[in-house]
């Protein structure tokens, strides 16, 4: 069994705006049923999609049908979101920690309790296409598109051409839904969650299954603050202008990606309004030009134009341009490569950037190349350059697994030359070392060896404003989380120092396998009080260390059993939990005559811990994933154990 991802999280969002009776429901949106005890007033809905990166992947293409409340006590569902025909292919690889708005809407004021999100399941709706370069042993080749035949969607509905998964999401406390405050909708899919994307190797002879999962990597997250969302470039036409915004009709791009890209046509209506106060920059791609507008009155020549958007949330919920790009043809405002950086050469001072058909773009960065930082909550960041040239490319201030979005001065050059390089992301991550009040060390090695680094970590300064937590206050300073636990939030004056704490274990295996230490990933900053000359880390998650697919050496046994692991020299501890809404993870994964059934065990009751002690017979292959303590056992988030045709080592 492979572990497909490194990625944290796939997010639907679907952010509130506070609005008492505002806007009306676009009628793309899909029919709004209202419950017959919901008040007649509405808030306005945005509707969004995010994720977090993958080092394997060039795409996890999915076709996102519709997204529905389930209001609390009775009524049907309210539907927020459905999607216009044909239905886009949302590429989740592009998402890390972004937002894809897909549109707004109005939904009734009042308590939900959860959410329907439905996806399209049929052959060939799933897009996987591996990543040009993907972590060693992982279970495809590089560069591939994964034959649909080989893609297995789990849990399924519908007849044959109109199958789907209907995914529904129980809230642990319901989403109020008010008038006189922002709420958020964060449903997150967990794409490193090891029953999302299973890529079985069979013993023996057989193609590679690769069983996609959506029921159960799916949870809420609270959200409260808009102007922390980083938005994905949005693609669009524009249908009218006026002195202070301009308002668009939402495009898709297709996926896969064809050449000249075409636009899916959308129906979703906006409203982009010019930055005032720090200026929206304007790029006229077909003129060559680039202005700085406080408004859109000289701007009339727009309408029927294509246009791609970079823009924020304001705290009212009103969207502000921070770049347009337009241009008679759809070709031309898609012709920008998107994607996770894939190398940095300071040499020739080229930067290569992966798009979605898993091709890397090699940039050159010149003199008048730019960088800028999205941080929308910072306006005056978010729409200045942070630096510019090669000097930028010093001292690892661009990293592989960066997501950015670059634009280029002439798409028909050769090479091509970057005239900006957005970066929506930056994502340190890999294995933790050194951890003290002042800073930690990530180390992290790529199979292209000239992309490893090893980088120091400083934690933002303490007064540095950062969010808010799950109860809607106010954080100051740095923030962490543990994957497995999203809605525990270590922040304030002891967060450093439970996070010195948690990442000093590692489990050993000795032999040429050695240790498994922490890993983690962090989000950073640019220019914080604590680290003026780059970056700092705002937030971190601790996420799951893998185990290599293992045998088990001695079964299950007062909630611990040990695993040893090829080329190995000693075993390892891995320690279970059976208690309710702490428990460990377990799926049973069956391949019988080709096809591969992801099942989970709930070991909290009886007869799936008899289950599970039952798979974990001795000798059989596992597979654990979880937090290594200081007494060198494994705290297991998640376990895989396997019936049926085996997966190879």
């Amino acid at each position: 069994m492979s572990n497909p991802t490194r990625a944290l999280s796939l997010a639907i969002a679907a952010t509130l705006l506070a609005a008492c009776g505002g806007g009306g429901s676009d009628s793309s949106s899909g029919s709004v049923s209202t419950p017959s005890s919901t008040p007649t007033q509405t808030a306005n809905l945005a509707v969004m999609v995010s994720d977090a990166s993958s080092e394997d992947w060039a795409t996890i293409g999915v076709k996102i049908m519709s997204i529905a409340l389930i209001p609390q006590g009775a009524g049907a569902n309210v539907t927020v979101y459905t999607a216009p025909s044909p239905v886009p292919v949302t590429n989740l690889v592009l998402l890390d920690q972004i937002d894809d708005l897909l549109g707004n809407t109005s939904i009734p004021l009042g308590n939900y309790s959860g959410a329907v999100l439905t996806v399209s399941a049929n052959p060939g709706d799933i897009l996987l296409t591996t990543a040009t370069n993907p972590e060693a042993g992982f279970a495809a080749a590089a560069g591939v598109t994964i034959p649909a035949d080989q893609i297995q969607v789990q849990h399924t509905q519908g007849a044959t051409g109109s199958l789907t998964v209907p995914v529904t999401v129980n809230f642990a406390s319901p989403l109020v839904v008010s008038s006189t405050q922002n709420n958020a909708l964060d449903l997150e899919f967990n794409l490193a969650h090891p029953a999302f994307l299973i890529g079985h190797v069979p013993v023996g002879s057989g193609p590679t299954v690769w069983a996609v999962n959506f029921d159960g990597p799916v949870r809420r997250l609270p959200r409260y603050d808009l102007t922390r969302l980083v938005l994905r470039h949005m693609y669009a036409d524009v249908t009218a202008v006026a002195s202070s915004a301009i308002t668009v009709t939402k495009e898709f791009p297709s996926e896969p990606p064809v050449n000249p890209e075409t636009a899916i046509a959308g129906t979703q209506s906006l409203q982009i309004n010019a930055d005032s106060v720090n200026g929206t920059i304007f790029y006229d791609l077909d003129a060559k030009t680039r202005t700085v507008i406080e408004d859109f009155s000289s701007e009339s020549s727009l309408v029927g134009r294509y246009v791609r958007i970079a823009a924020r949330y304001q705290q009212d919920g009103t969207l502000v341009a921070t770049r347009i790009y337009a241009s008679d043809e759809f070709n031309n405002v898609w012709v920008s490569p998107e994607g996770h950086v894939l190398h940095v050469n300071t040499t020739n001072d080229m930067v290569t950037v992966e798009n979605e058909s898993g091709i890397g773009v090699p940039l050159l960065v010149n003199a008048n190349t730019q960088f800028f930082v999205r941080e929308p909550y910072n306006a005056a960041v978010d729409s200045k350059s942070i630096g510019s040239g090669p000097a930028f490319l010093t001292n690892e201030n661009l990293v592989r697994g960066f997501k950015v979005h670059a634009s280029v001065v002439d798409p028909l050059a050769t090479p091509l030359v970057a005239q900006n390089i957005e970066i929506e992301t930056a994502r340190y991550d890999g294995a933790i070392s050194s951890p003290d009040a002042m800073n930690f060390v990530y180390t992290r090695n790529f199979v292209d060896t000239t992309d490893d680094y090893v980088y120091t970590m400083n934690y933002i300064s303490g007064a540095t404003p950062n969010g808010k937590d799950f109860s809607g206050d106010a954080i100051t300073g740095y923030k962490w989380w543990n994957f497995a636990y999203p809605t525990v939030l270590m922040d304030g004056s002891d967060a450093v120092n439970e996070f010195v704490a948690a990442t000093g274990g590692s489990v050993n295996f000795g032999g040429t396998v050695g240790a498994v230490p922490s890993y983690g990933v962090s989000f950073s900053t640019w220019a914080d009080p604590a680290n003026q000359a780059g970056w700092a880390a705002c937030a971190s998650i601790l996420i799951p260390s893998r185990l290599p697919l293992g045998n088990v050496e001695a079964g299950l046994v007062g909630n611990a059993f040990t695993i040893t692991a090829p080329g190995g020299a000693m075993p390892v501890t891995v320690g279970v939990s059976t208690t309710m809404g702490s428990a460990t993870l377990v799926y049973q994964i069956d391949r019988t005559d080709g096809v591969v059934t992801v099942s989970p065990v709930d070991i909290t009751t009886s007869d799936g811990l008899a289950q599970l002690t039952t798979g974990l017979a001795v000798g059989a292959p596992v597979k654990a994933y979880g937090v290594p303590q200081a007494n060198s056992t494994l705290k297991a988030y998640a376990i895989a154990y396997f019936t049926g045709t085996m997966p190879t080592n």
